[in-house]
C-alpha cells in the first residue's frame, strides 16, 4: 500500500504524460501498470485487465516473450550501442533490413531509421522535398493529406496530420493541405459504396487543381485511419486515389505505422489494398513495442535518384538503426513467421472478430460497428436514427472507456467511438470475453445516462 502511494505521488508531482489535460489528470489520479503477461496488464492496484488494444496499436505478439528479451540480451553484451553516421553500420541494422526488403512490396527494397513513427513521418516531408528538390523541382514542397489523419505529434507530422485540435496548439505550419477523411459513417448518406468511393477521391483531384500540381510533392494516407478513429475507406477508394495522383505526377505515401506487420492479414495494408506506395512509413509492430524503433520504405525509382544524384542529405538521429531494436525487429518477425500469426489474423482473428461485433449492433447506444483486420470501432449515438450524435462529441466515449476499464478491459475512445487494436496472438476466446465486457461496459454507460 505504501509502495503504490509513493507512486501515485511521483506522478502527480513529477510526471507529465503524453495527450493528457494536466489539470483532470491531478483530480482523478494515474494507473500504474506494474507487470504484463500474454494478453493481460496489470496494474498497482491489483487488477487485472484485457489488453484489447495492444499497448499502442503495437504489441503484436503479446506480452512475456522470451524470445525478444532474449534478442535484447544477446545483443546488448554484443554491440548495445553504435551509430549509423560516418560510413558506419551494424550487424541487426543490416539483416532487418533485407528482411524488410524481403517482406514488403518488390519495388520497396531500401530503409531509413528512426525511433517513433513521429520522426519516421518528420523523415519523409524531409526526403520527398529533397527528392523533388534534386529533379529540379524545390517549388513542389506541399503535401496533401486527410481530416482525421493521424501521423505524428513532433510539429511537422502533427501539422501533416489531420487532428485539428493540435494545429490550434501551434502544430500548424505552411506547405500542408487536407481533404475531407472518406468517413462513411458520418459523409454517405444515401450514396452507393462505388459513388462514396469516388466522390471522396476526387476531393484530392480538386485541391490539387485549387493549389497548382506544380507545387504539390505528396499525397499521404493511412491505409485504415487508425487513431483517427479506424475509418475505413470505401472498395474502389484508394485505385481513384493512385490514378489522381500518378495524373498529376504526385508521389504517394502510405503510412502503415498502425497497419504493418500483419494486422490486416497480410505484411502490410498495402498488400491487402494492393496499394503502389512510393514511400511507407513503419513503427509500432515493426518491433512489437518491446524497443522504440520506426523505418521508412523508399522505392527504388526515389532511392535510385538519391544515389544517382549524390549530394549529402542532411537528415537523421542519434539512435537511428539502434542495434538492440534492430535485433528485437529480427527476432519479432521472426516470432510472427513461425507462430503464423499473419495467417491466424487473415483466416481465423478477423473474421471473427468482424462477426463478434455485430452481436452489438443491437445494443441502444450503438450506431454502427466496422472492422478491417484486426482494427475494429463501435460507434456511439444518442439515437440510431440520423444517427443523432452525442454533445459535446467524446464525453461518452470516455465514459464508456472508463466503464469498460473498471470492467477489466483496455480499449481506447476516439471521438464517441470505442477502438479495438487487439495483439495479433488473440485467439477466439479473448475476441469472445472482449465482446461481452463491452456489452456490460455499454450497459454501465447507459444506466449512467439515464441518471
Amino acid at each position: 500500500m505504501q509502495n503504490q502511494m509513493d507512486l501515485q505521488r511521483f506522478e502527480e508531482q513529477h510526471h507529465l504524460p503524453p495527450f493528457s489535460d494536466f489539470k483532470a489528470l491531478k483530480k482523478e489520479g494515474t494507473r500504474i501498470i506494474t507487470h504484463a503477461n500474454g494478453h493481460m496488464i496489470y496494474d498497482s492496484e491489483g487488477h487485472a485487465i484485457l489488453d484489447a488494444m495492444a499497448g499502442l496499436w503495437c504489441v503484436n505478439v503479446g506480452y512475456g516473450r522470451d524470445e525478444l528479451v532474449n534478442a535484447a540480451t544477446e545483443q546488448m553484451q554484443k554491440l548495445p550501442y553504435y551509430n549509423s553516421f560516418f560510413k558506419t553500420s551494424n550487424e541487426p541494422v543490416a539483416k532487418l533490413s533485407a528482411k524488410l526488403a524481403t517482406i514488403a512490396q518488390e519495388h520497396l527494397n531500401h530503409v531509413i531509421y528512426a525511433n517513433s513513427g513521429s520522426e519516421a513521418n518528420d523523415t519523409i516531408i524531409r526526403l520527398v522535398r529533397h527528392y523533388w528538390a534534386l529533379k529540379g523541382h524545390p517549388e513542389k514542397r506541399v503535401i496533401i493529406g486527410r481530416e482525421y489523419g493521424y501521423h505524428g505529434s513532433t510539429i511537422m507530422a502533427a501539422s501533416m496530420g489531420g487532428i485539428k485540435a493540435m494545429h490550434e496548439q501551434s502544430a500548424s505550419e505552411a506547405d500542408f493541405e487536407h481533404i475531407r477523411s472518406p468517413y462513411g459513417f458520418l459523409y454517405q448518406g444515401n450514396q452507393t459504396e462505388a459513388q462514396f468511393a469516388e466522390r471522396s477521391a476526387i476531393l484530392l483531384k480538386e485541391k490539387i487543381l485549387d493549389v497548382g500540381a506544380d507545387k504539390i510533392a505528396a499525397f499521404i494516407a493511412e491505409p485504415v485511419q487508425g487513431a483517427g478513429g479506424v475509418i475505413i475507406p470505401p472498395d474502389g477508394y484508394f485505385e481513384h486515389i493512385q490514378k489522381i495522383c500518378n495524373e498529376f505526377e504526385i508521389l504517394f505515401i502510405v503510412d502503415e505505422v498502425i497497419t504493418g506487420f500483419g494486422r490486416t492479414g497480410n505484411w502490410f495494408a498495402s498488400q491487402t489494398m494492393d496499394l503502389k506506395p512510393d514511400v511507407v512509413t513503419l513503427a509500432k509492430g515493426l518491433t512489437s513495442g518491446y524497443m522504440p524503433m520506426s523505418a521508412v520504405l523508399v522505392s527504388d525509382r526515389i532511392a535510385e535518384h538519391l544515389i544517382n544524384e549524390g549530394g549529402e542529405f542532411y537528415h537523421g538521429f542519434t539512435y537511428s538503426g539502434h542495434p538492440v531494436s534492430a535485433a528485437v525487429a529480427l527476432a519479432n518477425l521472426e516470432l510472427i513467421e513461425t507462430e503464423g500469426l499473419i495467417e491466424h489474423v487473415r483466416d481465423i482473428t478477423a473474421p471473427y472478430l468482424a462477426n463478434a461485433i455485430k452481436q452489438l449492433d443491437s445494443h441502444p447506444l450503438v450506431g454502427e460497428t466496422r472492422s478491417f483486420g484486426l482494427l475494429a470501432c463501435i460507434e456511439l449515438v444518442k439515437h440510431k436514427s440520423g444517427p443523432v450524435l452525442f454533445e459535446p462529441v467524446g464525453e461518452v466515449g470516455k465514459l464508456c472507456r472508463d466503464q469498460a476499464i473498471k470492467g477489466g478491459l483496455m480499449v481506447r475512445a476516439v471521438r464517441d467511438g470505442m477502438i479495438l487494436s487487439p495483439p495479433l496472438s488473440f485467439q477466439t476466446r479473448d475476441i469472445d470475453m472482449t465482446v461481452e465486457k463491452l456489452k456490460q461496459a455499454l450497459d454501465a454507460t447507459d444506466s449512467e445516462l439515464k441518471k
